[in-house]
């Protein structure tokens, strides 16, 4: 096995450049054709097929879409034991019905999801055509993945499938995640959220006639109150937030039930459940405040936490092979490598103590998760992001050279 700075020497890797760089139209168009291609949350079928044909014809082994939705498609190494997972997220953000079509303004493109994280599954392809046409021979079996699940409410479903139930998860021994659009940002550790719908119910009544009946609203405001007076550190970094209110059947009627929906993160897992912890607390004491000061003839306030997501932390393993590799690629074209904690696909692993990170996608990009998201596609630093994303892949698989297909 070689370190990256000697592979990005060899003339294997040349070849791969000059491919990349040759076949550069090809990825942006594979770009648009998937972007258009609808992914919503728990709707990434369609997509997924279409990778999953994309991945045949590019000649990858055993492609399947697993009983998650993941779809993933095997490039044999030299030695078939551990194998080196590369991963892109297929969803989306944006519910069904979202306009994908792509808008084109020079060497931007303009459209929901184009980089968060189509761009991704593109650059999987791209290392794909570029590693066979060099004729580069990785050491380890690489598991190239289009993932379902990471956005939102999906909870990471689709990674945490691939490392607890899928037929590759205890062959896994190094993992990236390539997501965000920026090479020199790379991401070592996860950021932990818990998040819960909170719901609180109680009798209900007429606003008028039934004035004075405990009100489960009275009891939601009360929680969200403390809730914005919680104390949490800056280092590590714990927030908290109260996001999606519902409830309620009329303007003249006193709830029976009124939810909000609630995130809370931390990049410590100590202060991750410290935070749960007094946020339960806090909902318990406004039920029983609201039931001590109004009417419980009818019955009385009651309130359920219902867990919606729970992405584990996770802290930098010490001596990790993937991130010295990516380090060493960021560098060796051109960049200044900056490594950050953050929620991504690269969450699984980490907490399971697998050498993993969140590597960019390349290019520069802007307003990710709205209907104005764009990539800038010129070419010179699409291009170095790419064969630094490839160096560090190939750095962690390792590779020597195919005579025979040269």
């Amino acid at each position: 096995m070689k370190n990256v700075g000697d592979i990005v020497e060899t003339t294997a890797f040349a070849r791969a450049k000059a491919f990349l760089k040759a076949d550069h139209h090809h990825f942006v168009d594979e770009i648009i054709h998937l972007t258009e291609i609808p992914s919503p949350p728990f709707g990434e079928a369609e997509r997924a097929a279409e990778y999953a044909r994309m991945m045949q014809a590019e000649g990858l082994e055993d492609v399947t879409t697993d009983a998650e939705g993941n779809v993933t498609g095997l490039l044999r190494g030299r030695n078939n034991g551990q194998m080196v997972a590369v991963s892109a997220h297929l969803d989306t953000v944006f519910p069904a019905g979202t306009d994908v079509t792509v808008r084109r303004e020079g060497t931007k493109l303009f459209a929901p999801g184009i980089g968060d994280d189509t761009r991704g599954l593109a650059v999987l392809l791209a290392m794909v055509r570029a590693i066979k046409a060099a004729g580069i021979r990785p050491e380890q079996d690489i598991l190239f993945v289009g993932d379902v699940g990471e956005e939102g409410l999906g909870d990471l479903r689709g990674i945490r499938y691939l490392f607890t139930q899928s037929a590759h998860r205890d062959k896994i021994g190094a993992f990236f995640s390539i997501d965000g659009s920026d090479t020199a940002r790379l991401v070592t550790a996860g950021v932990g959220s818990y998040r819960y719908r909170v719901s609180f119910t109680g009798p209900g009544g007429h606003s008028y006639g039934s004035f004075g009946t405990v009100n489960p609203a009275w009891a939601l405001g009360d929680f969200l109150a403390g809730m914005a007076r919680i104390e949490v550190p800056a280092d590590p970094k714990t927030t908290f937030s109260a996001s999606v209110f519902t409830g309620g059947s009329s303007i003249n009627a006193i709830p029976e039930a009124v939810h909000v929906d609630i995130d809370l993160r931390s990049a410590a897992p100590a202060e991750l459940d410290r935070l749960d912890a007094e946020v339960h607390a806090l909902a318990k004491a406004s039920v029983a405040a609201e039931n001590a000061r109004n009417d419980t003839a009818n019955g009385e306030i009651s309130v359920t936490f219902t867990r919606l997501g729970n992405r584990p932390a996770g802290q930098p393993l010490a001596d990790c092979p993937v991130t010295a590799a990516s380090l060493d690629a960021i560098r060796a074209f051109g960049f200044e490598p900056a490594t950050e904690i953050s929620s991504t696909d690269a969450n699984i692993p980490i907490s399971l103590g697998i050498p993993a990170v969140a590597f960019g996608n390349g290019g520069t990009s802007g307003r990710a998760h709205s209907l104005d998201e764009w990539i800038d596609v010129e070419e010179e630093l699409s291009l170095r992001g790419l064969y630094a994303a490839l160096a560090a892949v190939l750095g962690v698989a390792g590779m020597a050279e195919d005579q025979s297909a040269r």
